[in-house]
């Protein structure tokens, strides 16, 4: 899912088909912009919700010799014991708050939002989640881990504990292997209420997204978000 415009300033949005009583906040993988999944989420929209797809700052990411490219942090490495960019995911985590903070002043209030992401986007959405002040409906972590997991404790987190988590994950995923989800479902389920955590897998699939799982996601999105009068 991958778009052209790899500096666009502003996010990719899909409007309401109606009057916005939600908003959906996704934040995309690393390399790609908001537009692919700015269209992925059009396809599966729900008429009252707003989806907005930012775009990450172009920066040179380690694990790719230093190219750069979109990210949202920087990535040394894949493995369970690699050093994190402590300090780009807690300023990305700041930039993600202030646009759900820009939503609440737009007259959303932020339990109607839901965050989600896809790879080093949903890393990004399970830590913002946790560290925001922010009441949030819900969030989506696709084919991702738990960034700074080591520091991350049911003590530190705020007013989320028991926000509903949809986690998805292909067993044929080459660039993030399941175990990773797997890992990271248990870790949430030591700090969240493991009654509000839902995992899904998905046979042969690999680092990418599948029918079947955006249609769990659209059942995840309107369930948190139902409709208003």
């Amino acid at each position: 899912m991958c778009g052209n415009n790899m500096s666009a300033p502003l996010p990719a949005i899909v409007p309401a088909a109606r009057k916005a009583t939600a908003a959906v906040i996704f934040l995309h993988g690393l390399g790609d912009t908001g537009h692919g999944w700015a269209d992925a989420m059009a396809a599966i929209r729900t008429p009252y919700v707003k989806y907005i797809c930012p775009h990450a700052p172009v920066m040179p990411v380690t694990l790719n010799m230093n190219m750069a490219m979109p990210s949202w942090f920087d990535i040394i490495g894949l493995g369970p014991d690699a050093v994190e960019d402590e300090t780009g995911i807690k300023k990305a985590a700041e930039s993600i708050n202030a646009l759900i903070d820009q939503e609440v002043k737009n007259g959303i209030p932020s339990h109607r939002i839901v965050l989600g992401g896809f790879s080093q986007g949903g890393a990004l959405s399970l830590y913002t989640a946790l560290k925001t002040h922010q009441k949030l409906a819900g969030v989506v972590a696709l084919s991702c881990w738990l960034p700074l997991r080591n520091s991350l404790s049911k003590s530190v987190i705020g007013t989320n504990k028991g926000i509903p988590v949809l986690q998805c994950h292909g067993e044929a995923d080459p660039l993030v292997p399941l175990i990773f989800g797997c890992l990271t479902v248990e870790k949430l389920k030591t700090m969240l209420n493991p009654n509000s955590i839902t995992f899904k897998t998905y046979p042969g699939m690999p680092h990418s997204a599948c029918q079947e799982e955006m249609m769990d996601i659209k059942q995840f999105i309107e369930k948190q978000l139902p409709p208003i009068d």
